[in-house]
């Protein structure tokens, strides 16, 4: 009897490590984005959030556009902060081909005071932004998409009257320096998606700041 035991206690534990090695995995390949949502392939629901310019702006807006790259940002971010600048060189680049760049702020200005819309519109207008900061205040549009961190970026491909997940996950591989980057993942895949090819590298673990639910 105790031999059993033993050895069903022994199978648990393995099956019990096995699962948390694969689980573990799936994470390091970028195969989950912590709060579901939105995967490659899927069509994305139309949202429509408030500008810093104090407009309404709705994906649906982009209907002339081949496409466009959704990031998910923030004020406080350091992450966010290293990535500013080459979020405005995407859209200086890729905007003219068809595939403009939204900036959404789903963070909680309760939880970090330099994400009050008021600062964002600082933020926007000190940096010149050539694109729209929208303030995705219920988070939900957040939570569709399955954004979990800033930045996370999301390049979507229009398709008729839908806009569908071509590449999810970060912007390029070297948050820390622009100058050490050797993957440019959105980059390549707006522009294969330009260049009429498939996207090569479709999904990437996203590294920023978490996101604060607003209910947790």
């Amino acid at each position: 009897m105790k031999i059993k035991v033993s050895r069903w206690v022994l199978m648990v534990l393995f099956f019990a490590l096995f699962g948390q090695l694969a689980h573990a995995r799936i994470i390091e390949e970028g195969g989950m984005q912590g709060q579901g949502g939105y995967q490659v392939g899927d069509a994305v629901s139309n949202f429509r959030l408030k500008n810093t310019d104090g407009n309404m702006v709705s994906l649906s807006d982009f209907g002339n556009s081949k496409g466009v790259i959704v990031v998910f940002t923030s004020n406080h971010c350091p992450f966010a902060k290293a990535y500013e600048d080459r979020i405005i060189a995407l859209n200086n680049k890729f905007a003219g081909q068809g595939y403009p760049v939204i900036a959404i702020n789903p963070s909680d200005p309760g939880t970090h005071q330099d994400d009050t819309f008021e600062k964002m519109k600082e933020r926007a207008n000190a940096k010149h932004y050539g694109y729209p900061y929208l303030v995705d205040d219920t988070q939900q549009v957040a939570r569709k998409f399955g954004a979990g961190r800033t930045p996370q970026a999301f390049v979507l491909q229009k398709n008729g009257a839908q806009f569908t997940v071509r590449y999810m996950g970060m912007i390029d591989d070297n948050p820390q320096d622009a100058s050490g980057v050797t993957k440019l993942y959105v980059d390549e895949a707006v522009t294969n998606l330009v260049g009429g090819k498939p996207v090569v590298t479709t999904i990437t673990k996203p590294v920023g700041c978490a996101i604060k639910w607003k209910n947790q």
